[in-house]
């Protein structure tokens, strides 16, 4: 059995059902876990083999192709030349130490993202001792029997050992778009893979139907494996605004070189020393450039993703990390997002007869009352049909283990299993392979029909849309009695089914129809002149949380619309429990009857879209994207996937979402909770602002360092800074900052303003102003304090320049954390992190300056206490000066700095 299942060269789709059924009566009830262990074992894990990622030497190595990098070595060169050997080793180390910082950043954020692409693992449901189990894919083994359902990625190559309805998308294996219908069948001879109906592939996708195969092949010996056609999930991209950044840097680069030229011809027609000016030169165009930013962002958003999926949010590309915090419209569904999707029937309706069911969850225990009186449903011939056809239109299983009751399957028909076990019907108990025929339900279709041989005759059953189901019947069963379908008793059957979503009950109905000995092979000749039995009520309470996460998207100026594929009644009545505000209903039918121009106008109050298609939603996001909304939409079907790729950020179910939708879309809610959506909002607001805060501080204190040693030798004053301590200053202390300025908390009121532009630069002109007079200040500071000990000897006026700007820098970094609110507001100790760069810093400094290996390494000498006191008091200023101006900017009310 073993070898006979592993060979995954063998031509599987020739052999005829009786061999195949030999091979499977080893394990008939599928594989044990003992066995599919040893397989495991055997044949390892089921993936397909990625490219050899890059070496921690190589990734080192990186680091070393900056052009900025390259200048630095040739300036090493130059100075072993000119007989500098203490320039030229203190050059190579801060080359070294800069490449290692740039290791690390880009390290960290590569392991974050191999991590997420773990997270992001397809699941696959397989039958285990005659249980269905759902399993990693990457458990598969060879022999496992597959449980095939729509909406699901085929996890390896497989033998169909039953088929209903069935079909899958190749077109990612073949290229073909048309999908391929897979029965049970013998195939002779060579045959293409586009031809072999009976097998299905890794990577292709079930889009109807359901099925169970067996698998024949895993990993690397599938078609797929072969052709090493898979590739990861998450995408190691640049964000766009990495991208901007890093034009802003290069912009940033030609001014610096300019400044550098021009100080270099300032300096020798101050006939100073070349060797001086060249070194200067070169420091200067390597000090202003923020040649670290766009690694700095990137392990910025990496962090942020990881904790966003502490919230239930997990990100599969880093630009939806960005985009996220610029979302304007939120687009949700209803069942499972806004409520909690543990579906029980609550309310039977068979006609002229109400029927309450008891009972919570998916435990089988509850009472059937009507008019306050316990009935037997077994003994209600009405009773007995409809929960009877509800079974048998019905994928869904219900399961017991260490007694907790689950379903594996929809929840809605979930909630039809569990009925049926509380009545203790004889059919309560049956397997998916009975189902002879099935038409599957769709968003265009919103029924669905299955055929049954049940003593000896088919059976069609049939559950969907109340309007739909209605309109195929033509009679209905009443105490036992069927009865023609007439005009008035449709109006009574719509006005019971407008009543029971008025309460806020899902509403199913269910009907069915003999069919003799024939099984019809179109829906179009199975689908018409059903006996209505009636209406099933279902009740999915709201979340709790989503009242708040509401009214926290009114505050943050975030637009909710709710899209769902139920009835106008039951969506408004769900919208009201959880404070949805809309000034009516949209339909399908009045979404189609609307002009893209009327249907804009509609959508600015009109929050509610009922019964709405897969092409609707798509028409939607397209309208919204062309006012300029910024929009994210949830999806969880197989339709949708056009949807979430359309959307500005695609948010695909965890739980209840197809493989298909997960891999269109940007976000995956582990939860399906609308709440996680808004706190993955207000992350992505978090990270941005962050990233503005330390791209804003680093620049500022480029300025100054520039503005120090221009204005000295604009002055006729020997070089305020020396080459190698502006590099330490950049390499030590704005590095440093800069990540810790990336993990400050979210301000308090980051939900509680408009989202931002997109494409809104990071830079603007009064952050440009803002940087610009923070720099210059720092800039005269140090000029300041190197004239004011110049008398004292040029190496004591350079130590306490170099001390100074450190430290000033370092006060500087405290004005940066926010740009509205006081240090008193936000807490001095609420990011640990900017603490302990400061105190890290001014370590390091003090090292710097009493060591006297670095004394000679950066021309430095001893300070007294005095001197430190001195200059922590002329730094402060610049911090009161901050706090000073944010206390303006908050009691003249603005909202923003940018």
């Amino acid at each position: 059995m073993t070898e006979e299942i592993s060979g995954s060269k063998e031509s599987w789709y020739t052999l005829d059902a009786d061999e195949v059924a030999k091979r499977l009566e080893t394990f008939p009830r599928g594989l044990n876990a003992e066995e599919r262990s040893r397989r495991l074992e055997q044949y390892g894990p089921n993936e397909i083999k990625e490219e050899e990622k890059a070496s921690p030497l190589v990734v080192f190595l990186r680091q070393f192709k900056s052009v900025l990098i390259g200048i630095l070595i040739a300036a090493a060169i130059i100075s072993v030349f000119l007989g500098e050997i203490i320039d030229t080793l203190a050059i190579l180390l801060i080359v070294i130490l800069n490449a290692a910082i740039g290791f690390i950043n880009e390290w960290q954020a590569e392991k974050a993202i191999e991590a997420l692409k773990k997270m992001l693992g397809l699941s696959a449901i397989v039958l285990i001792d005659g249980t269905h189990v759902e399993t990693d894919s990457r458990e598969i083994v060879p022999g496992d029997v597959l449980v095939l359902e729509m909406g699901k990625k085929v996890p390896a190559d497989a033998y169909i050992i039953h088929s209903a309805t069935l079909q899958a998308d190749e077109s990612a294996l073949t290229g073909e778009s048309v999908p391929e219908e897979k029965v049970v069948c013998t195939l002779e001879g060579e045959t293409p893979i586009s031809q072999r109906k009976n097998m299905v592939f890794m990577g292709t996708t079930i889009v109807n139907g359901r099925g169970r195969a067996l698998v024949t092949a895993t990993g690397m010996n599938t078609e797929f494996g072969g052709i090493a056609g898979l590739t990861g999930s998450i995408k190691d991209e640049e964000t766009p605004l990495s991208k901007r950044l890093d034009v802003l840097g290069k912009q940033i680069s030609i001014l610096s070189v300019l400044v550098a030229v021009l100080i270099v011809i300032a300096g020798l027609l101050q006939e100073r020393n070349l060797h001086e000016m060249f070194m200067t030169a070169v420091s200067l165009a390597v000090a202003v450039i923020p040649e670290g930013l766009p690694a700095v962002v990137t392990l910025t958003l990496a962090i942020g993703i990881r904790h966003m999926y502490s919230k239930k949010c997990l990100i599969r590309h880093l630009s939806a990390s960005e985009t996220l915090g610029t979302v304007s419209i939120i687009c949700t569904d209803k069942t499972g997002t806004l409520t909690k999707n543990e579906m029980t029937l609550k309310e039977i309706y068979t006609p002229e007869h109400f029927t309450e069911v008891g009972g919570a969850g998916y435990e089988p225990i509850g009472e059937f009352t009507r008019d306050g009186e316990k009935i037997d449903p077994t003994a209600d011939q009405g009773i007995r049909s409809f929960l009877r056809a509800g079974l048998f239109c019905n994928h869904a299983v219900l399961k017991e283990k260490e007694g907790e009751w689950t379903i594996s399957g929809m929840p809605t028909e979930g909630a039809l299993v569990v009925a049926a076990h509380k009545a203790w019907i004889p059919e309560y108990s049956h397997d998916i392979q009975d189902i002879k025929k099935e038409f599957s339900f769709n968003s265009s279709r919103k029924r669905m029909t299955t055929i049954l041989e049940i003593n000896g005759e088919n059976l069609a059953f049939s559950k969907g849309a109340p309007e739909i189901v209605i309109a195929l019947s033509s009679s209905y069963l009443k105490d036992g009695e069927i009865l023609p379908m007439d005009d008035a008793s449709k109006e009574e059957f719509h006005r019971v089914y407008e009543s029971m979503a008025s309460k806020g009950l899902r509403v199913l109905a269910i009907a069915e129809k003999k069919l003799g000995n024939e099984t019809p092979e179109t829906a179009e000749e199975c689908e018409k002149d059903f006996v209505f039995l009636g209406f099933a009520g279902i009740i999915d309470p709201p979340r709790e949380e989503v009242k708040k996460a509401l009214k926290t998207c009114d505050t943050a100026g975030i637009g909710v619309i709710m899209i769902t594929g139920d009835s106008a009644l039951t969506a408004q009545a769900v919208a009201e429990s959880v404070g949805l505000k809309s000034e009516g209903v949209l339909r399908a039918a009045d979404i189609d009857s609307l002009t893209d121009d009327e249907l804009a106008d509609r959508l600015w109050d009109t929050r509610i879209l009922a019964r709405v298609t897969a092409g609707h939603k798509l028409r939607v996001i397209e309208i919204l994207s062309s006012a300029g909304a910024v929009v994210a939409m949830t999806g969880d079907g197989i339709n949708d996937a056009p949807a979430l790729k359309k959307a500005d950020v695609g948010i695909a179910m965890g739980i209840k979402g197809t493989d298909v939708a997960k891999e269109a879309s940007d976000i995956i809610l582990v939860d399906d909770n609308f709440d996680s959506i808004v706190e993955g909002v207000h992350e992505g607001r978090r990270e941005y602002d962050n990233i503005q805060k330390f791209t804003r501080y680093l620049l500022s204190s480029n300025i100054g360092e520039i503005i120090a040693i221009a204005g000295g030798l604009m002055m006729g004053l020997p070089l305020v800074l020396l080459p190698l301590q502006i590099l330490w200053i950049n390499l030590v202390t704005d590095g440093v900052a800069a990540l810790a300025i990336g993990a400050e908390p979210a301000e308090r009121d980051i939900m509680m303003h408009k989202p931002r532009e997109i494409d809104r630069p990071v830079l603007d002109r009064k952050a440009m102003l803002l940087i610009s007079v923070i720099g210059g200040w720092i800039g005269l500071l140090t000029l300041f304090v190197f004239l004011h000990e110049y008398d004292d000897g040029l190496e004591k006026a350079r130590t306490m320049a170099f001390t100074g700007i450190i430290i000033f820098e370092l006060v500087n970094v405290l004005n940066f954390r926010s740009f509205r609110w006081n240090l008193g507001n936000i807490g001095i100790l609420s990011n640990p992190y900017i603490l302990a760069a400061i105190v890290l810093s001014v370590i390091i400094q003090v090292v710097v300056i009493y060591l006297p290996w670095f004394q000679v390494f950066l021309n430095t000498v001893p300070l007294s206490l005095f001197d430190w006191i001195c200059l922590t008091a002329i730094a402060l200023p610049l911090l009161f000066a901050g706090e000073w101006y944010k206390w303006i900017r908050r009691s003249n009310g603005k909202k923003s700095v940018s």
